[in-house]
């Protein structure tokens, strides 16, 4: 009767925050990208040279007496396209904005081609704006910040909680922003809560060192609230003046902060578009920080980027990013992603249940037993103040407040901040909490009809709670009676799957993924990224990248080996499918001798001892890497002698070919431009790879 207690190594140490991340291959961008893995039959699939497709299922196929494993595809006019799993590197899921099915290419790949360059096109006008505005920022000059001082040491010891690698990172490229020779223009991507605003307060303090002024935008009046709220309280132990600017305000007010303002005496200002008004005279505005930019109208956009052009701008969004496009854009803007969550954070426990008033008063109550405080989110107007009625039937002692956006701003002011200081219990509100809202104490938010919302507001809603180390809770009530569209139900599974921390990066692959895209690159882009699917967007980006910058582009050389040898993974090794698709997936896409030996301690460490079958598959696949960096379209096995036909723009060096041809007995180079090399004895896989791979490591 022995127990056992079995505990994560990352709960006992500090790991994820200690070790330092490998940064991912850009090359194989979308290779671990979250579509591909979990392909199920009647899914669309991307091949990069025939386009959109369906998948159907794999098949066992014999080929030249060999078998083999194919993937089997479905194209325009019943066309099938088997495609063998040792080439999944060419496929990727299809993933495109919306529920619509695309509509499927031709066989052949004339359609696609045609699809992949008008966005190629379009695509190239936006990359090439972004360019010159990055090109016109580097000629400007701008304020060139000193180093930190003892303040600043002093200002970042006073953060009372620990940093997370990802935020000291981002703070790091910011000052190094802040005190180059042009204006900086940041974009800073986190999940909600992961710390975005404590990294440009110490942005905003060290712009003060140096006797600048500090503007921060928001897009909302609540938002602006909060900022000035924050900033205020960090900022207590130092002597800096901080106002705000917004409909909070009253305007007698309003005027001796314009006048601070403009004599220099106010050094941060929070604020919402009021900011940007003709009357708003900085003497000396060094940093701009702008919440959510993608929230503000077109004038507003307009005004900021005047403002840009020699001012260090920050901008910071909740909007997840998705690592990959990240890479992609590294080019065109200076970025910052804050993916790792606070140390202490607990997931927020999702319940998706249907209407009651028995649930709705336990949940209640259970906040309330431990002193915290509740949001209950109804987007009716004309039926808020009944629900908070039956609120208050259901537990008569507890303190409520309603808030809207149809109430007076003094008002709503009034009861915001009430609930801020813990004068009420729950907070009986519309979508007005949407956005930024920071109450440690609110854990619990119950949301009435759930499925009116679409994902990306369910989950910035529900960001509102879990912001301390308590555990969060949020109910996501559906009507008893209503029928869940298929829509809204895939919505509330995926915010019930993704709980867990930083999911806000995952649930960005449903559907703010796609949106987010479209809000950083520009609001057309969107239907360019269900044109061609978010992976190949991706990729096209990367090379619209290359070619603008005058870089020299490797052209995309797929390798054909065909060299007779049985490579597969046996079902015995790995019997469910889905499973087996996975590992044929991240084979293909390996890189290099280390990433092979990588997913073979994967895989064993999984699935056991891997037979042999296994270890010549990922040979083949390191060789075929190395086969298509080089510039080798196709390898054919005959008659005792590989056959290598290079790539008209291959990289090879002709002076090591003919020393090659020269040095070994029966080699000859047609004026195909074909390799031929007599293969010897070597006849096992193994041996057969080995000869393939040394002969190719001695041309480049």
């Amino acid at each position: 009767g022995r127990s056992i207690a079995i505990v994560g190594f990352d709960d006992l140490f500090e790991s994820a925050s200690a070790i330092e991340r490998p940064a991912p291959q850009s090359r194989h961008l979308a290779a671990f990208s979250t579509g591909s893995a979990d392909l199920a039959v009647g899914d669309y699939v991307v091949h990069n040279i025939h386009g959109v497709g369906r998948f159907l299922g794999v098949r066992e196929l014999a080929q030249n007496g060999q078998g083999g494993d194919f993937m089997l595809i479905e194209y325009a006019g019943d066309a099938k396209l088997y495609v063998p799993l040792t080439r999944m590197d060419l496929i990727q899921k299809f993933r495109g904005s919306g529920d619509a099915a695309p509509p499927l290419d031709k066989l052949g790949g004339v359609s696609w081609e045609r699809t992949k360059s008008r966005v190629k096109a379009k695509m190239r006008d936006m990359a090439d704006e972004l360019l010159k505005l990055y090109a016109e920022r580097r000629m400007t000059g701008g304020f060139q910040f000193s180093r930190d001082g003892n303040w600043q040491r002093e200002f970042e010891d006073a953060f009372e909680y620990t940093e997370t690698k990802d935020q000291l990172d981002a703070a790091r490229h910011i000052k190094r922003d802040m005190e180059s020779a042009h204006p900086m223009d940041r974009l800073l991507c986190g999940d909600v809560g992961f710390g975005k605003t404590e990294v440009a307060m110490r942005a905003a303090f060290k712009a003060l060192g140096d006797g600048k002024q500090v503007a921060i935008l928001a897009p909302t009046t609540v938002l602006c609230f909060q900022h000035y709220e924050t900033f205020k309280r960090r900022f207590g132990p130092f002597p800096a003046r901080i106002e705000m600017l917004s409909r909070f305000v009253a305007p007698k007010d309003t005027q001796a902060v314009l006048s601070g303002i403009a004599d220099g005496t106010v050094d941060i200002v929070a604020g919402t578009h009021r900011i940007l008004s003709k009357d708003v005279e900085f003497r000396d505005l060094g940093l701009l920080i702008v919440d959510e930019e993608q929230r503000f109208g077109v004038r507003h956009k307009e005004r900021i980027k005047q403002i840009k052009k020699d001012v260090d701008v920050l901008t910071m969004s909740a909007t997840p990013i998705p690592r990959t496009l990240h890479m992609s854009l590294l080019g065109l803007r200076d970025m910052s992603v804050i993916e790792t969550p606070p140390k202490d954070r607990l997931a927020i426990h999702t319940v998706v249940a249907h209407f009651d008033t028995a649930l709705v008063k336990t949940a209640i109550e259970q906040e309330l037993s431990r002193g915290g405080q509740v949001y209950f989110v109804h987007n009716r107007v004309d039926t808020i103040v009944m629900r908070a009625a039956m609120i208050r039937e259901l537990l008569p002692d507890c303190r409520i407040g309603v808030g809207h956006g149809q109430m007076g701003e003094a008002e709503l002011e009034r009861v915001l901040l009430g609930f801020m200081k813990h004068d009420f219990d729950v907070f009986v509100c519309t979508t007005i909490v949407e956005n930024g809202l920071d109450i440690p104490l609110a854990n619990t938010m119950i949301i009435e009809h759930a499925e009116r919302y679409g994902l990306s507001e369910l989950y910035q809603l529900r960001g509102r709670v879990g912001r301390s180390n308590r555990r969060a809770y949020a109910y996501l009530l559906v009507p008893s009676d209503a029928s869940l569209s298929e829509v809204a139900r895939k919505r509330l599974a995926a915010l019930k799957e993704f709980s867990d921390l930083g999911a806000g990066f995952k649930i960005a692959a449903l559907d703010l993924e796609l949106r987010g895209a479209g809000n950083i690159l520009g609001g057309e882009q969107h239907g360019h990224i269900s044109a061609v699917g978010f992976d190949m967007y991706v990729r096209l980006l990367e090379e619209t990248v290359h070619e603008l910058r005058g870089e020299e582009t490797i052209p995309q050389v797929h390798s054909t080996l065909n060299l007779g040898l049985d490579v597969r993974i046996p079902p015995s090794y790995i019997s469910d499918e889905h499973q087996r698709l996975r590992a044929y997936k991240r084979i293909a896409d390996v890189d290099g001798a280390a990433g092979v030996e990588k997913i073979l301690g994967e895989l064993e460490d999984r699935y056991g001892l891997a037979p042999e079958a296994v270890r010549v598959l990922l040979q083949f696949s390191g060789v075929k890497g190395k086969a298509q960096s080089l510039g080798v379209e196709a390898v054919d096995r005959r008659q005792g002698a590989l056959h290598i036909k290079f790539h008209a723009n291959s990289r090879i060096d002709p002076a090591r070919l003919m020393a090659m041809v020269g040095a070994i007995d029966g080699a000859q180079f047609t004026p195909a431009g074909v390799l031929r090399l007599p293969l010897g004895p070597a006849s096992e896989p193994g041996a057969v790879l080995s000869f393939l791979e040394e002969r190719l490591g001695q041309l480049g």
